[in-house]
């Protein structure tokens, strides 16, 4: 059994799941839609600065859904 206790911090809610990738243009995590700036502070916000942040993140997600155009794209501008 996998355990997931080491992600969980029960003080501390967290948008966090665990796909830790930045975008490189946006500059937002693409699992959790925060900005790294967010993320490294964090655990020093109030738990209302967290809950504002939480509230804007699914905003957000548009943000990364733009393709930039893959293989067509990269053929075209060879």
């Amino acid at each position: 059994m996998n355990d997931q206790k080491v992600w969980k911090r029960n003080e501390i809610e967290s948008p966090c799941v665990r796909i830790c990738v930045v975008h490189p243009e946006a500059r937002i995590c693409t699992g959790c839609n925060r900005t790294t700036d967010e993320i490294s502070r964090w655990s020093k916000m109030t738990p209302e600065e967290r809950q504002e942040i939480m509230a804007v993140l699914p905003d957000r997600s548009s943000m990364l859904r733009k393709r930039r155009g893959g293989r067509a794209a990269r053929i075209a501008r060879g």
